[in-house]
Order: C-alpha cells, then sequence, then structure tokens
C-alpha cells in the first residue's frame, strides 16, 4: 500500500503543483474559501431546521414557524452562495495582477447581476434567489474571471479620470477605476441584449439548455444511473451543481419510479424498481451528502494529521451527519482538486454498483418508495427507505467502508502535503 501511495504521490503531485500555480484556479480556489465560513453557518442552520421527523413532534404551524423562523439563515447565505464566490474570485484574480482587488470583486458581481434574469413569474424588478445560487454557479465564475480581466485590460490602457494633487486618496481611486467599470460593465450590458434577442433569451437560459440536452435521451435503467451519478460528479469537480443540473431531467423519472415502489409496498405486492429517487437520495446522497463524504469525515478523525483537516473534520463532522456536506466540498477542497478526482469520481459509481446489484439479487429489499428526509442520518436513512428492513441500514454501513477504502489512499496524500505545507510555515 506504501508503495501505491507513493506511485499516485509521484503522478499526482506535480500536476496539482502545476494547476495550484494557475492564477484561475487559485482565484477559484480561493474565492470558495472566501465564501466558506458563510457556507458553514448556512449548513448548520439547514441541519436544525430539518431535523428528522421534527414535523411530527411538533403541529404543522409550529413546525412551519419553526423553519420560518431559521429559514433566513441559509436563504441569506447557501441560496446565494453564488454571490459571494463571484465577489472572492473577481476581488483574488484581481489581487494576483496587483490592482485594486475591491473593485475586481464589486465589477464581478455587477456584471454577473447584468447578466441574471430580473423578472419572476412577470413582475419586473425582482432577481431571482436560484439564480443567485449554486444554479448560477458557471456562469458566475466565467463571469468572474472575465469581468477581472476586462477591467484590468482597461486599467492598463491607462484610460482612467486623473484627480489634481489634494484629492483624497479613497476619492482619487474612485474616479481613476469609473472608465474601466464603465466600459467593462458595458461590455456584459451588450451581451445581455444580445441573448435577449435569442430563444434562449439569458445566457443562463443558454448555458444549461446546452447542458442539458445531452442528457434527454436516458433512461432509467442501470446505465443512464451511472451515467447520470457520473455527470454529477464530474459537474461538481467543475465547481456545477450536479444535482441542479441532471436531477432536473432525471427527478421525473425517478419519482415516477418511486411511486410505482409505494403503490406496490402498499399493496404488499413486489416492488418493481431497483433504481428510484430514494435508491439516489438514500444510497448515495443518504451517506454524508453529495460524493458520500462521510466516509472522508471518518477518515480525517482516524488518520488526520495536519491541522487543516483536523479542523475541517471539526467544523463539517456534525453538518456531515445530516447529509449536509458544502463544509467539506469547499474546505478540503473538491472543486478543481486534482489530488480528489478519482475517488471523488470512482468511490460514486461503485457503490451504485454494489447497491444495484444487492437489491436486484434480493439481498437487500429494493427501496419502498417512501421518502425519507433528507437530513436522516446514516444506517437510519436506509432502514427506512427500504421499508424498515434492517438490511437496507447494512448495506449502507457496508458502502460507507467501501468508500472510506477508495479514499484512504488519495486523503493519505492529502493529509501528507498539508502536513508538511504546515511544518514549513511553522520552521
Amino acid at each position: 500500500m506504501n508503495k501505491f501511495i507513493e506511485v499516485l504521490e509521484n503522478i499526482l503531485l506535480p500536476i496539482a503543483d502545476k494547476l495550484n500555480n494557475n492564477r484561475y484556479l487559485t482565484a477559484l480556489r480561493d474565492g470558495f474559501m472566501v465564501a466558506l465560513p458563510l457556507i458553514i453557518f448556512g449548513s448548520i442552520f439547514v441541519v436544525i431546521a430539518n431535523f428528522p421527523f421534527l414535523d411530527r413532534l411538533l403541529s404543522e404551524d409550529a413546525y412551519a414557524a419553526y423553519q420560518n423562523a431559521l429559514g433566513s439563515a441559509s436563504a441569506a447565505t447557501l441560496s446565494i452562495m453564488g454571490l459571494f464566490v463571484i465577489i472572492g474570485i473577481g476581488y483574488k484574480l484581481t489581487e494576483h495582477y496587483g490592482g485594486q482587488a475591491i473593485y475586481g470583486g464589486v465589477v464581478a458581481l455587477a456584471a454577473f447581476l447584468i447578466l441574471t434574469p430580473q423578472s419572476l413569474e412577470g413582475v419586473s424588478g425582482v432577481i431571482p434567489t436560484v439564480s443567485l445560487g449554486a444554479q448560477g454557479m458557471f456562469l458566475g465564475i466565467l463571469t468572474a474571471f472575465i469581468s477581472a480581466e476586462l477591467y484590468r485590460f482597461f486599467v492598463n490602457k491607462n484610460w482612467a479620470i486623473k484627480m489634481p494633487a489634494g484629492v483624497p486618496a479613497a476619492v482619487s481611486r474612485s474616479f481613476s477605476a469609473l472608465i474601466p467599470i464603465t466600459l467593462t460593465l458595458s461590455v456584459f450590458l451588450f451581451i445581455r441584449i444580445v441573448f435577449s434577442y435569442t430563444p434562449f433569451e439569458t445566457v443562463q437560459n443558454f448555458i444549461y439548455t446546452i447542458l442539458q440536452q445531452p442528457l434527454t435521451n436516458l433512461g432509467s435503467g442501470l446505465i443512464a444511473t451511472l451515467v447520470a451519478v457520473l455527470l454529477i460528479q464530474v459537474f461538481w469537480f467543475f465547481g456545477l451543481h450536479g444535482q441542479i443540473i441532471v436531477n432536473s431531467v432525471f427527478d421525473p423519472i425517478w419519482y415516477a419510479l418511486n411511486d410505482e415502489n409505494l403503490k406496490a409496498f402498499q399493496s404488499g405486492e413486489e416492488l418493481p424498481n431497483v433504481i428510484t429517487k430514494q435508491f439516489i437520495d438514500s444510497f448515495l446522497v443518504g451517506m454524508g451528502g453529495t460524493g458520500m463524504t462521510l466516509a472522508i469525515l471518518v477518515l480525517i478523525f482516524l488518520i488526520g494529521r495536519s491541522r487543516q483537516l483536523k479542523e475541517l473534520g471539526k467544523l463539517g463532522g456534525s453538518a456531515g451527519i445530516f447529509n449536509v456536506n458544502e463544509p467539506i466540498i469547499f474546505g478540503l477542497p473538491i472543486i478543481m482538486n486534482p489530488l480528489v478526482i478519482i475517488p471523488w469520481i470512482l468511490a460514486p459509481v461503485v457503490v451504485t454498483i454494489i447497491t444495484f446489484f444487492a437489491m436486484s439479487s434480493g439481498l437487500v429489499p429494493k427501496p419502498a418508495g417512501i421518502i425519507v428526509p433528507w437530513t436522516t442520518p446514516i444506517g437510519l436513512n436506509g432502514f427506512l427507505a427500504t421499508g424498515n428492513s434492517w438490511r437496507g441500514a447494512v448495506l449502507q454501513i457496508f458502502n460507507l467502508l467501501v468508500v472510506m477504502a477508495i479514499w484512504w489512499p488519495f486523503l493519505k496524500i492529502i493529509d501528507k502535503k498539508y502536513y508538511e505545507e504546515e511544518k514549513q510555515q511553522a520552521d
């Protein structure tokens, strides 16, 4: 195993070092780190607001009031997390070039808002929050990169208003940035106007249509499910919300299959489908969130030596139990990290295959069609999803061990890398 880890280090670390020196990837990584404290705050209150079965303990009105009271915590952070990431990327990329970083951040935000639809259900002047969160992340990342480069280009052209000596520095900087910001935002306004005359109407609709079209012909069998799972992982690796993109196509299929199983379960008949909505939610997402990152948290506590991973484990542990894994995705990080791409993509595919054959062979009951709250912890989640079968819980635990085995050598490399960097900084 040590030889295998050494081979992985020799292959992956040079690639990682090269990519980490790329200014765009560095700005992307640091931009997500700017948003991380807000993401963790929102994640904590998502868990508290959606604690499993609390709706059964409280009256309907009391539960609604409880969720409304806590809902603003996630609405002001997770629901609009794209905005924080965009500001962070624009800020960090402009800072890399030695420019006024704060203007790089705000021009990226303004450019994104110009491209964002500003109407909701026929009401103008309203920006839908769904466009400001994970769904708008891909467009936001591209916008931040392009706007920062355009701003730098216009600044380097020295197209600026020069204020006379004696004017306060803050005022002088504002006027110096006026022309570069105006020209940058004008480019994005032009893009918005052009797209308004196309069938897509907005840039966001164009991106989502292009990404979703290849998915529409996929069916509901194992191969199609593996493709869906693979795409979810790949999209997330590049900073796209995989569930929103892929599930928008597959959810109608998965929910229909789920309803067929529920009717059969209630009638005492044989369950017809293995792949259902609950198959995905319980045996993939229900193990720590997308990518089954509960396994990463367990490994951090078992083998972690670096201070960075230990702190990440403390921050993400409680949320991970309830399948909220933004702290791991953005804190490890998962996004654009070449050291994790193999286990990140491989583990869900392997678990999908194991779960499918365990259920199709009758070793484990098929999902009963019961919608289990997505925050239900592992074990209990699988138990309820399979119609209160202990074998569903055992399968989840077995899958967790499989994911841990896949992640172990890669997390060992990451931990060693962080540990050595911390030692160098200490010295």
